[in-house]
């Protein structure tokens, strides 16, 4: 089969596609035969050898994809052959086939193609898991969203409304922001050109923001936590801007706090309420759609933030 490969440590264009053997299923796993394969930042990332985890070389880099049950190990039988599932992975997405848990393998439901599912699971279960789990937002509270355009921070738009939030989406540009209003943000501040502490405290007539969603961090965040109100909730999804300092002296003041989110600890910690972030109906944004031989333009789309949305690899696909 064909597969993206990391080989050694290091930047995106250091990847490579190749032929390589088919990957097997253990007993508690699927084998799925890929038609499209979100990226991530995480990618980049783990290709770099600076997330979370890192696999042992070589390896394929994407952490979701969807696509048709080819074989089931022995211990599966929720799953069988010819399912159209979607999955969350460790990695390995970025091929023509992919080994996934059966336990984060989902039916994809009958309305959904196989390039939203690809792009469904991490962004938008993630994004559930941070809003509702660790972030506990309330019908009418106000949810403020850094990088709202992103693949990530776009989900998390639609579900703050989903929940009955009122959400303030910012980004850095103007065709950014219209893509949030388009999902459903009610207010919008361009942190490009505004300032954001400022024009939060604004919308909210001084009160400031109850929860913020954050996969930015870095110079942002400091801002954000001077845009929450008494008891505000700042969640720490991600870092394409950089790992901030968080000071405890300014989350004592106004009993704040901040609180990290991810969805591999969840998987492992809690699956129950994994399960239950599942439940949504929910659709992607998807900007860009790329064949596998151009992941690395894929992945770079996102780490040069010259996309909104999800990007989306089909190794099926022909051209662009």
């Amino acid at each position: 089969m064909r597969a993206v490969i990391c080989r050694a440590w290091g930047e995106v264009d250091g990847l490579e596609l190749a032929e390589v053997a088919a990957p097997t299923p253990g007993p508690d796993d699927v084998l799925i035969a890929v038609k499209a394969t979100a990226v991530n930042y995480a990618d980049a990332l783990m290709t770099a050898g600076r997330y979370q985890t890192k696999p042992d070389l070589p390896f394929s880099p994407g952490l979701e994809t969807a696509g048709i049950v080819a074989a089931c190990g022995p211990r599966v039988t929720r799953l069988k052959p010819g399912d159209r599932v979607m999955a969350i992975l460790a990695y390995g997405g970025l091929a023509e086939l992919a080994v996934a848990p059966a336990a984060e393998t989902f039916a994809i439901p009958a309305r959904m193609s196989f390039e939203e599912a690809g792009a469904f699971p991490v962004a938008y279960i993630s994004s559930h898991v941070a809003i509702r789990w660790q972030g506990r937002l309330e019908p009418g509270e106000t949810m403020l969203v850094l990088g709202a355009a992103g693949g990530v921070g776009l989900t998390a738009v639609e579900i703050g409304k989903g929940m009955g939030a009122r959400v303030i989406a910012a980004a850095s540009t103007a065709e950014k922001l219209a893509v949030a209003r388009e999902r459903g943000a009610d207010d919008l501040v361009n942190y490009a050109t505004e300032k954001l502490t400022d024009r939060v405290m604004a919308l909210t007539d001084g009160k400031g923001a109850d929860v913020c969603f954050d996969p930015v961090g870095g110079e942002l965040f400091d801002a954000a936590l001077s845009a929450l109100g008494w008891g505000g909730r700042i969640l720490v999804v991600g870092f394409v801007g950089g790992v901030q300092q968080i000071p405890a002296n300014r989350l004592l003041v106004k009993n704040r706090s901040a609180m990290g989110t991810s969805l591999r600890y969840f998987r492992w910690h809690a699956p129950d309420k994994l399960r239950r972030s599942e439940e949504g109906k929910l659709r992607p944004c998807i900007s860009r759609r790329l064949p596998l031989e151009r992941s690395v333009e894929a992945i770079k789309l996102l780490t040069d933030r010259r996309a909104f949305g999800k990007v989306v690899v089909v190794p099926e696909l022909k051209g662009d």
